[in-house]
């Protein structure tokens, strides 16, 4: 924000490792893609048009997909759940998706018949209907919600998952869609692995200086984001191959704590090898 700049990323996760592997500078439509000498000045391409956020994320997708990565699942805030291109894009792509929306989306249940808010849906749900997982690891230790699903529209394999804070009550929405059925224990997982781009955000920030950079020109922001991007991507196959090389620790209850054998490599402490 310091630097008037908006950025839209792509975060790939899997069990091993997540990384930033894309990248697309958000142009405002009024204030930079309508202004010729502003764009002059910037350095700005002529073909770079005004386009949205989700669907610059879609480009990226989109690319991604194309070039071969397998990714299953997509998973992204409000601001891309809400987009019906987006979400018709992943569909005909065959790519499942869990994407937060507002609580005040309305949605069709009783197999389309009818048209209710999210948040309305959650207040009528019964106890029953309402389950605890985990919604991935925290800082300490596995974050539990309340968690219920209901099928809309009139597709088998599309549902409102709905989280609810089990301290504080606070409701959370997603609209998800699957090429074939699943578990809601798999939407749920889905669903928390969208804290993988906050992470990569810190790490990269933290670690290879994703925001330390004051440039204001086109080539040079991409230049910038890039490189960081790189590190980040390196220091985190760094620590999943250092992982892999490791001896497996033993899983016997009666072994001391304390033993010889050297912690596990992270991405922030292969940071600092990176930057000595």
């Amino acid at each position: 924000m310091e630097n008037s700049q908006v950025g839209v990323f792509l975060a790939y996760a899997t069990s091993r490792g997540r990384a930033l592997i894309d990248r697309r500078l958000y142009l405002p439509e009024q204030s930079w893609c309508s202004d010729p000498e502003r764009r002059r000045a910037a350095g700005i391409p002529e073909t770079a048009q005004f386009q949205t956020k989700p669907r610059l994320a879609w480009e990226m997708i989109a690319a991604t997909l194309d070039a071969g990565v397998k990714a299953p699942w997509v998973t992204g805030d409000e601001a891309y759940g809400q987009d019906p291109q987006l979400r018709a894009a992943l569909e005909a792509r065959g790519t499942g998706y869990v994407l937060a929306v507002a609580c005040s989306t309305r949605v069709r249940i009783n197999s389309g018949r009818t048209t209710i808010r999210a948040d309305t849906v959650a207040e009528r749900l019964p106890a029953t209907a309402w389950q605890r997982h985990s919604a991935g690891a925290g800082a300490k230790g596995p974050r539990y919600y309340d968690w219920a699903w209901i099928h809309i529209g009139t597709g088998e394999h599309r549902h409102l998952l709905i989280r609810r804070n089990r301290t504080t009550g606070e409701l959370a929405s997603y609209l998800c869609w699957s090429p074939a059925t699943v578990p809601l224990a798999e939407l749920v997982r889905v669903a928390g692995v969208r804290w993988s781009v906050e992470e990569c955000f810190q790490a990269a920030k933290g670690q290879v200086g994703l925001d330390h950079y004051q440039v204001r020109n086109w080539t040079s922001w991409h230049r910038h984001i890039t490189l960081a991007m790189l590190a980040l991507a390196f220091l985190t196959a760094l620590a999943a191959d250092a992982a892999d090389a490791a001896p497996k620790r033993s899983t016997d209850p009666h072994r001391p704590a304390r033993n010889s054998e050297p912690i596990s490599l992270t991405v922030p402490a292969g940071g600092v090898l990176l930057t000595e």
